[in-house]
């Protein structure tokens, strides 16, 4: 039995992966998470007391990452400011939580041996054009275009150096765009669900032409595992189900999937620097390591997330009216 430490453990694909873990291992959890608005302690709801430790904390407190490194075989690195929007209106708080964090974690794991896994994202490769045959591959020259992926990407660097410079055994996975259970509704997918579920009309930023590379986060959890147990220390691997979609298409089929018409939503003042698309080219990972992904039908994984965010208003009741206030006044 391996004892985890997982960073961010109680937000989106955090609290997905300590699932897959307890469901799929019999190693022991331990969760370290601020409980920032993202993140959610009932989202760990159900899970055997004996198989999960949760601790509320900043994971850059020195003392009490270095005191549970200490007792940990792998850290597991999901802790991260994330939506974009708010880093266009507040970047601050993705510089102290995306770079000292990880800085912090890195220090800690350094000092006890441990294995270090850090969770990445596409969007520190930029953008692609939406005609372009080429995806994101592990060699693709880094090309940030905001607040949140510059700091995700300055955050990769920062475990590339402590690998090279101080043998830290760590890996690297940049994911693409994730959707499925326990996603706070600000986001792009639950957002346009609970609306429908209230009867809100969904929203579509500019034409709705922006590509995303979809991966369901059961899917992402799978593959950081494998990662986890086969990964070469010092390597990346780029995690994708080969998911692209346009944001009018995945709006449209929200609202089919759901029994609305397909053209019953408002087009939005589009984000700044909206980046045009993601794709990713996970032939690394399948190849060397042997995963592959289980939601290779993205409409069949959208529709259990449809179903999940039916049956579980209660979890994301709280957070919506805020959310769309938020939005409402950016005229979005």
């Amino acid at each position: 039995m391996r004892r985890l430490l997982v960073t961010g453990g109680a937000g989106f694909i955090g609290s997905n992966f300590v699932h897959h873990v307890i469901q799929h291992t019999d190693d022991h959890v331990t969760v370290l998470d601020k409980l920032t608005y993202a993140g959610n302690r009932a989202s760990l709801d159900g899970l055997p007391a004996d198989r999960l430790t949760f601790v509320q904390g900043d994971i850059i407190d020195a003392k009490l990452v270095d005191r549970l490194t200490a007792d940990a075989d792998a850290v597991v690195h999901y802790a991260a400011e994330s939506h974009n929007d708010n880093s266009l209106h507040d970047p601050r708080p993705f510089l102290d939580t995306n770079i000292i964090g990880t800085f912090t974690l890195l220090e800690s794991a350094r000092k006890h041996s441990t294995r270090f896994h850090h969770i990445s994202t596409d969007e520190v490769y930029g953008d692609l054009e939406l005609d372009d045959p080429a995806r994101f591959t592990e060699q693709t020259p880094y090309n940030p275009s905001s607040p949140y992926s510059s700091t995700k990407a300055g955050s990769d660097l920062l475990v590339r150096a402590w690998v090279r410079s101080f043998g830290v055994r760590a890996t690297i996975s940049n994911c693409s765009n994730n959707y499925g259970p326990y996603q706070h509704v600000e986001k792009f997918i639950p957002r346009q669900i609970t609306n429908v579920l209230r009867g809100i009309r969904p929203k579509l930023y500019g034409k709705g032409e922006n590509v995303r590379d979809w991966i369901h986060a059961d899917d992402h959890s799978s593959a950081v595992l494998t990662i986890l147990d086969k990964g070469e220390i010092g390597e990346t691997y780029l995690i994708g189900a080969d998911g692209e979609k346009d944001n009018k298409t995945v709006v449209e089929l929200i609202l089919h999937l759901s029994g609305q018409r397909v053209d019953g939503y408002d087009h939005v003042t589009d984000r700044a620097g909206h980046d045009l698309r993601y794709a990713i080219d996970s032939t690394k990972l399948r190849t060397d390591l042997g995963w592959t992904p289980t939601y290779q039908d993205f409409e069949a994984g959208l529709a259990a997330t449809i179903d999940w965010y039916r049956a579980n208003e209660a979890w994301w009741a709280p957070a919506k009216d805020g959310v769309e206030a938020f939005y409402a006044a950016k005229g979005q």
